[in-house]
């Protein structure tokens, strides 16, 4: 009896201990000791090389110090770090990862996959896109940007959570999320380092884990429209000489049966917020023609930027996942690719534009 009962106490505590994660390698995180990682930054290196660089430390006062190293793996780089520093290094506060665009091109699949199971790492990690050389530009800023990876996160935070329809901000989970669907492709942001300057560019189109394009300009706001927030602060045409505010849209696909035309609908709202051309908008017959060739316009744009995903072979709409109803078999995802690939597409956009000054009739 005596040893039962002692059995029974012995395997409620193993429970507890399980419960509460306690592991019986105790690892050391004392405050004075340890220092936490904002962002990575990963290159490729020769040989097929990771390039990895992180800035310590964060928030304390403190000269900011780069670390650079080339490894095989990217777990090594993280050991490789501590080796160099007098602290030890902790990613449980690691938020923001830039990657090369020319690694990104390669696959990012093996890195992806390597930081989703950490469980020490957020999957609201923002993962980047970058053109140019980010450890040079890493260098010029650091001096008179003490907080330099502090600045990009809030950067990244304050647009996600503002969602205005300007950058196409993406985490961990979500690109997961995207990579692995049946009907869909990853995006991720674009921005190039440069001369002291770290500006977006636009939005990276993955084929499954590799990039293959990147869209900026006219393209990127119509993909903003269609697909991302459905919302532009501003969407200024120069052709046109007019500039759209506060545009917001509404898409509506359907398909043929046989899946072989689809048909793109866009509701938008806005208002014209600076016009710079020869009509006049108190003529009501002037403003119905601008109206209309605002219209004429982003049709093309729109179709125009369908047909690349077409060519490419991908689907950062999703809109492989609209072909899903009740009571269907799913599409398979190789037959998918070849629908959509050769599919017909027609767009159509409904236009409800407030003037820019008012019209008295």
């Amino acid at each position: 009896m005596a040893y039962l009962k002692k059995s029974i106490w012995m395997t409620i505590v193993y429970c507890v201990i399980l419960i509460t994660g306690c592991s019986p390698y105790l690892e050391n995180n004392e405050i004075e000791e340890i220092a936490p990682v904002i962002f990575w930054s990963l290159d490729a290196a020769e040989e097929g090389k990771l390039e990895a660089t992180t800035v310590v430390p964060p928030l304390v006062q403190e000269k900011k110090r780069i670390l650079t190293m080339q490894v095989d793996l990217l777990k090594q780089s993280g050991k490789g770090f501590n080796l160099r520093y007098y602290r030890e290094l902790k990613v449980g506060q690691l938020r923001v990862m830039l990657l090369n665009e020319e690694l990104a091109k390669k696959g990012l699949r093996p890195i992806i996959n390597t930081i989703f199971t950490d469980p020490d790492i957020s999957q609201r990690l923002y993962l980047v896109i970058v053109q140019g050389d980010v450890k040079d530009y890493i260098k010029e800023e650091i001096e008179s940007q003490e907080n330099l990876d502090y600045f990009l996160y809030r950067m990244l935070k304050h647009y996600e959570r503002k969602r205005q329809g300007q950058l196409s901000i993406v985490n961990l989970h979500q690109f997961m999320q995207k990579l692995y669907s049946p009907f869909s492709d990853p995006i991720l942001p674009v921005f190039k380092a440069e001369n002291g300057n770290f500006n977006y560019e636009g939005t990276a189109i993955f084929q499954n884990d590799k990039l293959i394009s990147v869209v900026t300009d006219s393209d990127d706001e119509i993909y903003q429209l269609i697909v991302n927030d459905y919302y532009l602060k501003y969407l200024p045409i120069p052709k046109l000489s007019v500039v759209l505010g506060h545009v917001r849209t509404n898409v509506d696909v359907t398909f043929s049966q046989d899946l072989t035309e689809m048909n793109f609908k866009v509701e938008l709202k806005g208002r014209i917020d600076e016009y710079q051309g020869e009509k006049n908008l108190n003529d009501l017959d002037d403003l119905a023609e601008i109206t209309n060739e605002i219209k004429s316009h982003l049709e093309t744009q729109t179709k125009a930027f369908l047909q690349k995903n077409q060519e490419w072979q991908t689907d950062p709409l999703d809109i492989g996942a609209r072909t899903l109803t009740p009571f269907s078999r799913p599409i398979e995802k190789k037959e998918w690719r070849e629908k959509w690939r050769n599919m017909e597409i027609k767009v159509k956009y409904q236009m409800d534009l407030e003037p820019l000054i008012n019209i008295q009739e």
